[in-house]
């Protein structure tokens, strides 16, 4: 497994609907290779990380890309509950 700065890591859950954890990478070994410095941004805080099979690594396009699907899932059910409550 390979990252750059500004990747992103994300640690799927070992349990089914799970919570799925993602950190940006801060710093990485000298070719790219873990362990990993990382920022988690469920609890801000900042660790040294060795990835295991359940982690992989997204470039920051991709998470960028994912962020912005998700923000615009977000947008819709809240616009679709507003037009509900409002009996639209």
């Amino acid at each position: 497994m390979k990252a750059h700065s500004g990747d992103w890591l994300v640690v799927h859950s070992h349990t089914d609907g799970g919570p799925v954890r993602r950190a940006e990478i801060i710093a990485t070994g000298a070719d790219g290779t873990p362990p990993y410095t990382v920022h988690w941004i469920d609890d801000d805080r900042e660790s040294v990380f060795f990835p295991g099979p359940d982690a992989q690594v997204v470039s920051a396009v991709e998470q960028a890309e994912i962020h912005r699907l998700e923000s615009a899932h977000i947008e819709k059910v809240q616009s679709e509950i507003e037009a509900q409550s409002s009996g639209g």
